[in-house]
């Protein structure tokens, strides 16, 4: 009897243009110590994305099975890809449609036997080995020559020349989640008198009291700008963010989605090019109600809308009540979804399949019909995250968008890949709040509060 051998393939695939220049690369992994075994990657000429990433899990599996030729059926291979569109089709969960796919799929399927084989999706920040190894193929074939292995950098992190107690270089625009963490943990460090506390540490920080900046559970997850921390006397044991240096109050995003249209409990596509639809009768209560909301918590200092009719009138219904006036950011609009304006998710799958495929399994395809893909939608919202947060740092802004530009900004707070997009559930008139500190870190305080409808 054969004895059993387990190995961990991480494959990717990249395409410059999609199809364009494209490269795969795959590495075999040691699940035990983590060590690569194999790696292979390779230039392919013009392909498309998911060519390419087929490409790379062929290639995964071959390198595996020409490791252990005599194992047989006793060989586990677990393949881990960021990419959704391959990991579900092999699995078997989606169909597969596309002419290209097809072939590609079934050499995959044909390597080892299916039942040798598992599949596991993971973030394109876990598959970075694999993501270097494509690209070194590329620029392999950019610069006219194939990949080397000798040659090849693609398991390697440069090590850290940092001193212990010296925060990392702060990478990122204001609000992503990893910007401004190394600072905080130093500043804490720096007021404890220690070297700053390893990642680890974090989770026990963030079950302590948010002294400065909490949220207390009356509050509904609005801001706590008018009670600082308490201080501490000298010797006094130092708990919770009150032991930082103070750092100010922060710019709070209060994101209110608009209230129902006649769309909404459809469930179709209602995007930024479609009918701009009016709030229907239930909409309108749902935004009366958001405004005793907010009147009530006394909170919300300025209210920004996007352009569509059902964030106006929704944001005009809450204006009246606090005696404020409404701007208008065209940021803020929802995405275009193209032809899929108006249709259901099921409509469009039957329509247009495989570009609802592609689309689920990449944020960088737009919807058929030349709407917006999210990875367009992210950068919109990005650069309206950074204005806002300087324009209205240490105040409360309210925010009147849509589904995909509230799930974004909790996203990029969080830093979170765009697959998160399709985790999260944000229903009409719902309250989601996140914090932004002047040294660059968010805080997600709120997602989905519907509370106030109730």
């Amino acid at each position: 009897m054969s004895v059993a051998r387990q190995v961990v393939v991480e494959a990717d695939g990249g395409s410059r243009g999609n199809p364009g220049p494209a490269g795969y690369g795959a590495v075999v992994i040691d699940p035990a110590t983590g060590e690569p075994l194999a790696e292979t990657a390779e230039y392919i000429g013009v392909a498309t994305n998911n060519v390419a990433e087929y490409r790379g899990l062929i290639a995964g599996l071959t390198a595996a099975k020409a490791l252990f030729p005599d194992a047989g059926e006793a060989l586990r291979v677990h393949v881990r890809m960021d990419s959704k569109l391959v990991v579900e089709q092999m699995s078997g969960r989606w169909k597969i449609k596309h002419p290209d796919m097809k072939p590609l799929a079934a050499r995959a399927a044909a390597i080892l036997p299916p039942s040798s084989v598992t599949y596991e999706w993971i973030p394109r920040a876990q598959n970075k080995h694999a993501d270097r190894l494509a690209n070194e193929a590329m620029d392999a074939g950019r610069d006219g020559r194939q990949w080397e292995a000798s040659a090849s950098t693609a398991a390697l992190d440069p090590p850290s020349a940092r001193t212990p107690g010296t925060p990392p270089p702060v990478q990122g625009p204001p609000g992503d989640q990893a910007a401004g963490a190394a600072r905080a943990r130093a500043a804490l460090a720096a007021a404890r008198g220690t070297a700053a506390p390893a990642a680890d540490a974090l989770f026990s920080l963030a079950e302590e009291p948010a002294e400065s900046g909490g949220v207390p559970a009356e509050s509904g997850g609005e801001p706590t700008d008018a009670h600082p921390a308490p201080q501490q006397s000298a010797g006094a044991p130092q708990t919770g963010w009150g032991a930082a240096p103070d750092l100010g109050a922060p710019a709070t995003l209060v994101l209110l989605r608009h209230g129902e249209t006649a769309l909404t409990p459809e469930k179709r596509f209602s995007g930024s090019g479609g009918t701009d639809p009016e709030l229907s009768a239930v909409g309108r209560g749902q935004a009366e109600r958001a405004a005793e909301h907010f009147a009530a918590l006394g909170t919300v200092q300025e209210i920004v809308s996007s352009p569509l009719r059902r964030c106006r009138e929704t944001a005009v219904a809450v204006a009246a009540r606090l005696g404020l006036d409404v701007r208008i950011d065209e940021s803020l609009r929802e995405t275009d979804f193209g032809a899929w304006e108006g249709l259901t998710f099921g409509e469009v799958r039957e329509r247009y399949g495989d570009d609802l495929t592609a689309w689920l399994a990449s944020p960088d395809t737009a919807p058929t019909g030349g709407g917006e893909s999210f990875a367009e939608v992210a950068e919109r919202i990005a650069a309206a995250r950074d204005r806002l947060v300087a324009r209205y740092a240490g105040r409360t802004v309210l925010l009147v968008t849509h589904v995909t530009p509230i799930k974004t900004f909790v996203r990029l707070a969080l830093g979170a890949p765009p697959e998160a997009l399709f985790r999260m559930e944000l229903s009409a008139a719902s309250i989601s709040t996140v914090a932004y500190y002047g040294d660059g870190n968010a805080s997600v305080r709120l997602l989905n509060d519907t509370s106030h409808l109730r």
